[in-house]
């Protein structure tokens, strides 16, 4: 019998190669500890600027504050298209406010659902917008009729899934007029089922990239479109709707025209204030929905907080691979080439990160504890939508929502008709 090189007689390890194993030259353990030393820095710097970009964010004033502007200044625009499941909720939240609004106007987008039947129920003045002319978003179309057909000083647009607390108006009354020009509330999420947790990042990121609730404003205006309150005086200053009659994400360049016509824009999380279920229809609504905005959104985001956010989702990406990796090598001796740094360092940076996100996702929503302790699911769901949005976006160059067909860069910015 001929003995393998390295092995001893019955081709067992030889006794110098396991003193090895069990002894590392000391040049080894220097290049380990330096490695995961360096990771360590890296990956704490990740997480650091995403503490810092929500280190103090501006919330919706509770309502404690004086206003001057009387509520029944209010006249409240809700752009809706099938939306007969999502309404009831939030009109009884406008009965339900302590000081009423002037009139509640429905804007039923060409809708083949008991849209306009519930309106009238909830009490809400019902106007029927015709086919979106060629150039004009459903939804850009339907907020410039609802403001025709609207009385008040006062502009205050919510999509049809958001809820307003009693208390909340007078809280949007007292944040525009400390501020001024378009205040903007995200909603807080209500997350019901649990493919609705599949949201997690994209709530997350979509803080943090736009900077948009810092107490001091970044370089590019933000705004969400669940929740938008102005002046009928300002809106028209910025060009309304019609300013952004052919764009997807007519909310963000809503902002974007306040800015150019020398108007402030102000965001602030709902906290309990303002609250919205955004996917109620199932798995495929929410990828549509999220492949709709995410793409355009992140190329709109200012570069710095964009920068940050990404440095934080790619320090989630590779503790998420780093722990996998240190995992099959203990158990199956497999994957050693693979594997960069320590198992504790992975282990701990888990730990960090999972804790991290669960203090991010409980201001944004009512997430569950799986989506921050087994992070990398709502991780891997965050990926899937994202390169569906990118190929969507800058490939095929449409998108779809609410089934319509929306062609993004087209000559005339048009929407297709509904696909039966």
């Amino acid at each position: 019998m001929v003995a393998t090189r390295g092995a001893g007689p019955g081709g067992r390890p030889s006794r110098r190669r396991n003193a090895a194993r069990r002894h590392p030259h000391p040049a080894e353990g220097l290049v380990t500890d330096l490695t995961d030393l360096v990771l360590a820095v890296v990956l704490a710097a990740a997480a650091a600027g995403a503490a810092f970009l929500l280190r103090d964010p501006r919330r919706l004033p509770t309502g404690a504050g004086a206003v001057t502007s009387p509520s029944s200044s209010v006249s409240v625009v809700v752009p809706a298209r099938n939306e007969e499941a999502t309404l009831p909720l939030l009109l009884a939240s406008l009965r339900g406010l302590a000081h009423p609004v002037l009139e509640v106007v429905v804007v039923d987008d060409d809708s083949d659902d008991a849209t306009t039947a519930v309106a009238r129920a909830g009490g809400a003045l019902v106007v029927r917008a015709p086919a979106p002319p060629p150039g004009w978003t459903g939804k850009a179309w339907a907020c410039h009729h609802g403001v025709r057909a609207a009385a008040g000083d006062l502009l205050l647009f919510l999509d049809a899934d958001t809820v307003l607390a009693p208390d909340a108006l007078h809280g949007l009354l007292e944040m525009h007029e400390r501020h001024g020009g378009l205040v903007s509330v995200q909603p807080f999420h209500r997350v019901v089922r649990p493919y609705e947790q599949l949201s997690a990042y994209f709530n997350a990121m979509s803080t943090l990239a736009s900077a948009a609730f810092t107490r001091r404003p970044v370089a590019a205006p933000m705004a969400f479109g669940p929740c938008l309150i102005t002046s009928r005086d300002d809106y028209e200053r910025a060009g309304g709707h019609a300013a952004v009659r052919g764009e997807i994400l007519d909310d963000v360049r809503l902002a974007a025209a306040y800015d150019r016509a020398g108007l402030p824009v102000r965001c602030a999380l709902g906290g309990r204030s303002v609250s919205m279920r955004s996917y109620p229809g199932g798995l495929r609504q929410l990828a549509d929905g999220w492949t709709k905005n995410f793409a355009s959104g992140a190329s709109a985001a200012a570069p710095g907080p964009a920068v940050a956010a990404g440095l934080w989702i790619s320090a989630h990406h590779a503790i998420a691979v780093g722990t996998l990796l240190a995992v099959v090598e203990a158990s199956t001796g497999a994957g050693a080439a693979l594997s960069v740094g320590s198992p504790v360092l992975w282990f701990v940076a888990w730990i960090c990160s999972a804790a991290q996100l669960r203090s991010i996702l409980r201001r944004l929503g009512t997430f569950r504890w799986w989506t921050w302790a087994l992070f990398p699911v709502p991780l891997l769901a965050f990926d899937l939508v994202f390169a569906r949005s990118v190929a969507r976006t800058l490939v095929r160059r449409s998108v779809s929502w609410r089934g319509r067909e929306v062609r993004l860069g087209a000559a005339d910015g048009r929407e297709e008709a509904p696909r039966c």
